[in-house]
């Protein structure tokens, strides 16, 4: 009896001891006004622990060993304040901290976001709530802030500031391919939703008016994202993250013209419904009209972008969103080449030519929508699940160009046909996710994340054939309508659906304050794919481990390494002419680099080198000299890609922007019977680099004027693959394709804020320079638009 009192009284007295040991900092933080601001971001900057106050604006923060700290507290909008504290143990409290509303709204957002926290939306493609800096994965971040100072209209614009991303190609203008990596086609997201469901992944376009912020997970994202559906998984992942109500009050209204017609009037009102300020809502729209620098050419958009959210307790977090596009745009071919493959003889098209006819357009309409939860189960443990779903329809009506015989000397004629093609797809993701944050076990810290996904693929494409139009000489007048009746002919649709599953766990486990280890592991399976005539393929299924190790030395530097394998299952079911099956392809990257944080959070600079073999591709086979193909495949070798890419972000002094960024690629085809050894990928540039600069003046005599300067360059890339047996695209076997020619462009742009307007004038590509992006296979070259400009003022209330 004696011996069990002495071992309760032992048991007691050290979990005692171990709790004095812990401390409990609590508070509240309001406005000016005295009024409880929600959502505020607390950051213990010694501690690494971070929070945010509840829809009553107070916070508590658990297991803070005793010390001294520092504290900031930031909000959107509002001015961010830093307390220092002094504590042993037992409970702390601050109730005295009050944030001054700012007069503009991002004054506190860096060009990447958010200071401290994970930035928003992160998690639909990471499933890890840690922050970029924390990641074993090279991951850039574009916020708002970036896209209204650059005025930025598209994908491309905005990730221009992302090194090593580039356009792929944007077939006739109408969506958005990008390239990472030596990677062709990388899936674009928007909120964790895929938009389409093309193996090619040719991107729709979309609007900026409704984004917050562009993320882009570079390398072997199926680690995350599932099965690879898709020719550029493996090379990561384009996430656009729309707006979503901030609690306040507040809307902006705007109206932007510029070069050849455009006019684009904007909207953004968000409101609290309650005056428990439990639900909020916000609506984006905006219309855009424009002409171009070419004749016949024209297009219009209209977006809309309405969410709802709704925080019933402060545990509880349900947020709900659409998003619609109507865009219809003229398809244009800039330009074509007066020369087989392998002669640079690209012609300077004249401005006031177009090689299409006036009745040429495509019709793109996109729609999604979202439910989102986030449900925090413990202080530790929290659920958090997301449905999403999307249309995506086309309805293209496209004049292409051909040569007129197989031995054409006479490069400057060509024959016109016209042809339509319709596209419907329906995506569907859900994600479900238990997490865990600084959970111990002992002295280690974890937090983790098990999910299961799944993703729900239908498309169905009609092709309505072509009709031969003309024959045109590119060096004469281009008549850009006809007599001709075009009728096209009914064809059958060709479907295709197929689902993929996943179940995936990671585990950052952090043994002390410099060095922390990050495992992963996946299963992925994708269901046979489904087709018009009831052809069924196989169910194939991959694991694949992620494992990586961070070095922290001093505080605000990060050392990480990382190897991730990913699996291509679209093919792997398809046979060989012996009867075997292709297989799947795999890819294995290695990454190491460093990253880190300066200038009390506000600059960042991070290198990372890569080296990624991917194994086991594999072509269609056609007959000999012919582009009929045999109905079988054969295995086409390896294609291996490392490089560098290093990125500057953030502010250098309070008023000073920067975004410097460099990447270099070698990728290069081994072992191939299809490609020449040693060749690169078609649009693989081995150098790209980016710059912007934007100075804010701050004395009283120029106040609220803002300058910025851009540059930004794409190297020399190879404008298709060099092919050792037929692709079916009839392009000459065993000729080394020519480079298409490396451009820089310069951009400016002048602000100014007086009270709530804000006006600014941009003018892009100043020197006025040539540069083109093809994606040759298809027929179109593109030319980069021409120097140009516009100006915008907006109110904000």
């Amino acid at each position: 009896m004696v011996k069990r009192f002495i071992l309760f009284l032992l048991v007691t007295l050290t979990t005692q001891a171990f709790a004095q040991h812990r401390a409990i900092l609590k508070g509240r933080v309001n406005d000016t006004n005295g009024n409880a601001l929600p959502s505020v971001s607390i950051y213990v900057e010694e501690a690494n622990i971070a929070g945010k106050t509840d829809e009553n604006g107070e916070y508590i923060l658990k297991g803070i060993l005793p010390g001294k700290y520092n504290i900031l507290y930031s909000l959107v909008g509002h001015s961010t304040e830093r307390v220092s504290i002094s504590f042993k143990h037992g409970e702390a409290n601050i109730n005295s901290i009050s944030l001054k509303s700012l007069d503009k709204e991002l004054a506190q957002v860096e060009v990447f976001g958010e200071r401290y926290v994970a930035p928003k939306g992160l998690e639909a493609i990471t499933r890890m709530p840690i922050k970029p800096s924390d990641q074993i994965q090279s991951i850039s971040i574009i916020s708002n802030v970036v896209i209204e100072e650059q005025g930025a209209l598209t994908i491309t614009d905005a990730v221009r500031n992302v090194p090593g991303v580039t356009l792929f190609g944007s077939y006739g203008g109408v969506k958005e391919s990008l390239s990472s990596r030596g990677f062709r086609g990388i899936p674009v997201l928007k909120n964790g939703v895929r938009m389409d469901s093309q193996f090619q992944t040719a991107s729709i376009a979309t609007d900026m008016q409704g984004v917050e912020s562009i993320q882009v997970l570079k390398g072997s994202a199926a680690i995350t994202q599932g099965v690879i559906t898709d020719i550029g998984n493996a090379g990561g992942v384009v996430n656009i993250v729309t707006k979503t109500p901030q609690f306040t009050n507040s809307g902006e209204v705007s109206l932007r013209a510029g070069s050849w017609g455009q006019l684009r009037p904007a909207f953004d009102v968000q409101n609290v419904l309650d005056k428990n300020r439990t639900l909020a809502v916000r609506l984006n729209g905006s219309f855009e009209r424009a002409d171009n620098y070419r004749p016949v050419v024209n297009s219009n958009r209209v977006y809309i972008n309405p969410s709802l959210e709704w925080r019933p307790t402060d545990k509880t977090t349900i947020t709900i969103e659409g998003d619609y596009m109507n865009d219809k745009r003229t398809p244009v071919n800039s330009t074509i080449n007066l020369g087989n493959i392998d002669e640079n003889k690209l012609y300077n098209l004249p401005h006031n030519k177009f090689l299409g006819l006036n009745t040429d357009v495509n019709n793109t309409i996109t729609s999604s929508f979202s439910a989102r939860l986030n449900r925090k189960l413990t202080d530790k443990l929290s659920l958090r699940a997301a449905y999403m779903t999307s249309k995506y329809n086309v309805d293209n009506t496209s004049t292409s160009l051909s040569t007129l015989t197989k031995t054409n000397v006479e490069w400057n004629k060509r024959q016109r046909t016209q042809g339509r093609n319709l596209r419907n797809d329906k995506n569907s993701t859900f994600q479900l996710d238990l997490v865990g944050e600084n959970v111990k076990t002992g002295s280690i810290n974890h937090t983790f994340q098990a999910g299961f996904d799944f993703r729900g693929a239908d498309a169905s494409t009609t092709n309505l054939g072509s009709v031969a139009i003309d024959v045109i000489d590119v060096f004469t007048d281009i008549p850009n309508s006809t007599d001709k009746k075009v009728v096209f002919a009914a064809q059958p649709e060709v479907l295709s659906a197929y689902n993929t599953y996943g179940l995936m766990a990671q585990d950052v486990v952090t043994f002390n304050r410099y060095v922390k280890a990050i495992v992963g592991l996946r299963y992925s399976e994708i269901t046979g794919t489904k087709t018009l005539t009831g052809v069924t393929t196989p169910s194939r299924h991959a694991w694949n481990p992620s494992v990586g190790v961070m070095v922290t030395p001093i505080s605000n530097i990060n050392v990480f390494g990382s190897f991730t394998n990913s699996t291509s299952l679209r093919s792997a079911a398809n046979l060989m002419s012996n009867g075997d099956e292709i297989g799947p392809s795999t890819t294995d990257q290695v990454e190491v680099g460093i990253k880190s944080d300066w200038l009390n959070n506000r600059l960042r600079f991070n290198f990372t080198y890569f080296d990624i073999i991917t194994k086991n591709l594999s072509n269609t086979e056609y007959q000999p000299n012919s582009d009929l193909t045999t109905g079988f495949y054969f295995k086409a070798g390896d294609l291996k890609r490392k490089g560098i890419e290093a990125e500057l972000n953030g502010r250098i002094l309070e008023n000073l922007q920067v975004m410097l960024g460099y990447a270099y690629l070698d990728a290069q085809y081994q072992n191939s019977p299809s490609y020449v050894n040693g060749s690169a990928p078609m649009n693989a540039p081995k150098h790209t680099a980016n710059g912007w600069i934007n100075y804010a003046f701050n004395d009283a005599t120029l106040n609220g004027l803002s300058l910025g300067f851009g540059v930004y360059y794409v190297g020399e890339r190879p404008v298709n693959e060099f092919s050792l047996s037929p692709d079916g695209h009839g392009t000459p076997t065993g000729v080394k394709p020519f480079d298409m020619p490396a451009y820089t462009t310069l951009n400016a742009q002048v602000g100014y804020k007086i009270k709530q307007y804000t006006a600014r004038f941009y003018l892009n590509n100043i020197a006025d320079a040539i540069g083109y992006n093809s994606y040759y296979r298809g027929g179109y070259i593109n030319q980069i638009d021409p120097r140009n400009f516009s100006a915008s003022v907006s109110y904000r209330f």
